[in-house]
């Protein structure tokens, strides 16, 4: 006789579309660090269309909206640790939207905005100090955060310094990462530069710039003009896009007395040349197409999400076609002569399954960087994919006890 049990309604069923998969993937493996619970996830996937960004966006931003009006309720009345925990929640949920809804769209910077305002409210209820400054460079305030573990008192103490990449952010870089060395007794500074998501919401045509060691000097020069920061323990990790950030400052800048890059990406061209599997840089001009081009191409040729996301790519870099976009893409890179000039203890981490470019530019960070060692996640970890989404606590654990050891 068939067994007639059922515990509950929630199913584990994902997307077909593969981007979107790994996106609700990194939603779920933020739950190890507070960002989210995997039940509420899996059931807004279920009102969600595979490969459709506005129905994603649409369900997360109606869940952070319902999630921070219940962390305000439990905050009115004296729920400070369960107000917390809601505040993380909505603050990435607002992020999930802002991550799938147009730059261009006003709705971008508003979910930005309120993500970072919910992550500010949650601050004000854990004991850790904490402080949202600005980095100025050029005249123009980039965000940044500052979190200091209560235990360290007024002692100067170790810092890890985490930049993210093309669509993280600082709140992102909290959950992720953040929490996990906070834990270990490490002062944050959560940074972010030009063209970075944070930036986005105040500077929207601020574009990236390859000399990101002009952000790292400002960043450096604030923490060692502070009493409390040990000069002698200043760590740097990149995350994704920001693995490339944190390879060229530590190529310019020695007061870093150690690096970690998730990944290394040394040439940002090839690595995105081997996500489209063939060079747009080489295009023929007829063949190019410009923003105004976008909406006119047939989903048969590039479906919704695919003319989103080249949309963005297209604004970020602060180009007019995609062609030239990938020509500007050769300008981030940190040749041999760079990497060479890394003298401080060095960790260079990739996933096994995200493709032969990054691990191939992993490969050669290890190779020319002196004394750099090397880290891959494998499928048994569930940490196989970009910035180990699925297993953070493992990544944390590999890359923080090796800082911990090369600090010491």
């Amino acid at each position: 006789m068939a067994s007639s049990l059922e515990r509950g309604r929630t199913r584990v069923v994902g997307f077909a579309d593969a981007e979107m998969e790994f996106q609700l993937i990194r939603q779920m493996g933020a739950a190890r660090y507070g960002g989210a619970a995997v039940g509420e996830c899996l059931a807004l996937a279920q009102r969600i269309e595979s490969g459709m960004p506005a129905s994603w966006v649409s369900a997360f931003a109606d869940a952070a909206v319902r999630q921070e009006a219940d962390a305000q309720r439990r905050a009115a009345r004296g729920h400070a640790v369960s107000a917390h925990d809601q505040y993380l929640v909505a603050s990435n949920s607002y992020r999930a939207a802002e991550y799938y809804c147009g730059i261009a769209d006003p709705r971008h910077a508003q979910f930005g905005l309120r993500s970072r305002a919910c992550l500010l409210a949650a601050m004000q209820l854990q004991g850790h100090p904490f402080e949202a400054l600005t980095l100025v460079l050029d005249g123009t305030p980039l965000p940044a955060y500052r979190v200091r573990p209560a235990s360290a008192g007024d002692a100067p103490c170790k810092t890890l310094m985490i930049v993210s990449g093309y669509d993280g952010t600082l709140e992102e870089t909290y959950l992720a990462y953040g929490r996990a060395a906070l834990e270990r007794g490490y002062q944050l500074l959560l940074f972010a530069g030009p063209g970075q998501m944070d930036t986005m919401r105040w500077h929207p045509h601020l574009a990236f710039i390859p000399e990101t060691e002009r952000v790292a000097a400002l960043a450096l020069d604030y923490l060692l003009a502070r009493p409390d920061t040990d000069a002698a323990r200043l760590a740097l990790m990149g995350i994704s896009f920001g693995g490339y950030f944190a390879t060229r400052m530590a190529a310019h800048e020695p007061r870093i007395r150690a690096l970690i890059a998730n990944s290394p990406i040394v040439d940002l061209h090839a690595y995105m040349v081997s996500f489209v599997g063939f060079d747009p840089a080489q295009l023929p001009d007829a063949e190019d197409f410009r923003l105004a081009d976008i909406d006119h191409i047939p989903d048969s040729v590039a479906p919704p999400q695919t003319r989103e996301m080249m949309r963005n790519l297209i604004l970020r870099f602060g180009q007019d076609s995609f062609k030239r976009t990938y020509q500007r893409l050769r300008d981030f890179c940190v040749d041999g002569e760079g990497l060479a000039r890394i003298r401080c203890p060095a960790l260079g981490l990739v996933g096994s399954g995200e493709g032969a470019e990054p691990l191939a530019q992993h490969a050669r960070f290890l190779r020319q960087v002196a004394g750099a060692e090397g880290h891959v996640f494998g499928p048994e970890e569930g940490a196989e994919g970009h910035c180990q989404s699925g297993n953070l606590a493992f990544s944390a654990a590999v890359a923080l006890d090796w800082l911990d050891e090369a600090l010491d």
